[in-house]
């Protein structure tokens, strides 16, 4: 899971400074990934 989310350059990269923003990222991207897979 976490080589499929680093394919998210802005997850591998961390360009958020907030945790917040960087966890709301990580959700949107997963969500994405397990829509690409249905």
């Amino acid at each position: 899971f976490f080589s499929r989310l680093k394919q998210f350059r802005r997850v591998a990269t961390r360009y958020d400074k907030l945790d917040a923003h960087f966890l709301a990222f990580i959700h949107l991207a997963a969500t994405v990934l397990w829509l690409r897979d249905c």
